[in-house]
């Protein structure tokens, strides 16, 4: 290569070898965890048929009401808070429940019975604890910056990866397919690059749809932008009754994304009541005395004859000026719907459809359906496996063409290029950097480090070309 192109050439590559050097780890832990929950469905059914599955495949025969009630029965001193109704005849129906000691239960009951078929504690079992750590890495905001922050460091690592890929000189070996019959570093390299090559456009599929899931990015840029300029929530959810009661998502963490930073509808009638009866009125309890309360039986109905679908998830009202939120989150996101009731009059506040969604908030809805393998049945869920093993080959050919070449007791990091950064690679550097401000800043931390370092001391002693 000529003297500029080397130059450029391990410019990206010292980059590409510190990205890795990075997100190694936190790419084993999502792909890992992103494979389990993948499959979720299939491993709770393999795993806790006894809790999955009604004794019948006829449809619901007794109300809602009765299978809270059998609940907190079984649960003395316990609250239901949500019901997730059974998705199709033979399923069980979901209940959150909160103890008395505050324990987070979810409460499995037979929709014809009423019989209570157990209970567990969703981050114990295996699909909770891996839904938790590939979103925290059970570190709350914290893990949740952490896993943001390797994500968009494995884009600079796949983009870095393409152009170390990119053939020069006229040289194709080992680029379409590995050669199997080289030894030792040719071939894992041959195998790293490869599979680089064919994962690679879905691995960055994977980290761009899940990001606007991250507390920043999505949380803090992405749905306040979208929102703001009416390509994210439908402007009939800016309604000024419904800026009272915070966030939808501070009632129902897993509602839609669209509908995350969405006001929460309030219940009109609540400000005259002195009464907080959220906990006793969708048992039959007493009601608000000055305007009376709607029954969660009759909520039901309510959905009902607004057109809710099946398997839909119901939060009860919580204090004086809760409602009633009703959510249908299917495997595509065109069948979602979500309707807010007055826990008092009865009135529907909110019926916010796909079809309302701003562009944005519908290409998010889409990639996220895609991104958890829900969108087209198995085949979605066996092409987002292939990104997931495509990690772990590439993070393990990664890790042995390291070992192997490094000297004993030395990072052997490709050495430092003492040029100034073409204005090319300093346009796509800059771009990344606005369009991922925490991966921005962690780069300008970076390059400042490298600086301050050097290549002087021998633990960061060159190494040879990959």
């Amino acid at each position: 290569m000529a003297a500029p192109t080397r130059s450029l050439y391990g410019m990206v590559w010292r980059w590409h070898f510190y990205a890795g050097l990075f997100v190694i780890p936190f790419l084993v832990i999502l792909s890992l965890t992103g494979t389990v929950y993948l499959f979720e469905r299939e491993i709770n059914d393999a795993l806790q048929p006894g809790l999955r599955f009604a004794s019948s495949a006829s449809a619901p025969s007794i109300p809602a009401s009765a299978m809270v009630s059998a609940a907190e029965q079984t649960y003395p001193g316990g609250r239901v808070t949500r019901i997730d109704m059974p998705e199709e005849p033979g399923r069980t129906a979901q209940l959150f429940l909160t103890t008395g000691q505050g324990e987070a239960l979810r409460v499995f009951v037979d929709p014809l019975t009423g019989q209570v078929l157990g209970s567990h504690v969703y981050e114990r079992t295996l699909v909770g604890f891996a839904d938790r750590m590939h979103g925290s890495l059970l570190l709350g905001d914290f893990g949740d910056a952490i896993v943001e922050l390797a994500a968009s460091w494995t884009l600079i690592l796949v983009l870095s990866g393409f152009y170390l890929w990119w053939p020069r000189g006229g040289r194709m070996d080992g680029k379409w397919f590995p050669r199997l019959r080289a030894r030792r570093r040719p071939l894992w390299r041959d195998i790293h690059q490869v599979v680089g090559l064919y994962t690679g456009a879905l691995i960055v599929f994977l980290v761009i749809t899940g990001l606007p899931w991250a507390t920043i990015w999505g949380g803090q840029i992405l749905s306040p932008v979208s929102n703001a300029v009416g390509l994210g929530y439908p402007e009939g959810s800016r309604r000024p009754m419904q800026s009272t009661t915070g966030p939808v998502a501070a009632a129902m963490p897993d509602a839609p994304w669209t509908l995350h930073q969405a006001p929460m509808p309030a219940s009109l009638a609540g400000a005259a009541c002195g009464t907080d009866h959220a906990s006793h009125h969708h048992a039959g309890g007493p009601a608000c005395p000055t305007s009376g309360s709607v029954h969660l039986d009759a909520a039901v109905q309510i959905l009902a004859q607004a057109g809710m679908p099946d398997g839909y998830r119901l939060n009860l009202p919580r204090g004086e000026r809760g409602v009633y939120m009703a959510v249908s989150y299917p495997h595509r996101p065109e069948g979602q719907r979500t309707i807010h009731i007055d826990q008092y009059s009865g009135e529907i506040l909110g019926d916010v459809g796909f079809r309302e969604y701003g562009a944005v908030a519908k290409a998010v809805e889409l990639g996220v359906a895609i991104h958890m393998g829900r969108y087209f049945g198995l085949a979605n869920q066996l092409l987002m496996l292939l990104p997931c093993i495509g990690i772990l080959v590439l993070v393990t050919t990664g890790t042995v063409m390291w070992w192997k070449r490094r000297p004993k007791g030395e990072l052997a990091a490709p050495p430092r290029v003492a040029r100034p950064v073409p204005p090319g690679l300093l346009a796509i550097i800059g771009g990344m950097g606005i369009a991922f401000p925490l991966a921005g800043a962690s780069m300008l931390v970076v390059g400042l480090v490298d600086a301050i370092l050097g290549m002087g001391s021998r633990w960061m002693r060159p190494a040879v070309e990959p």
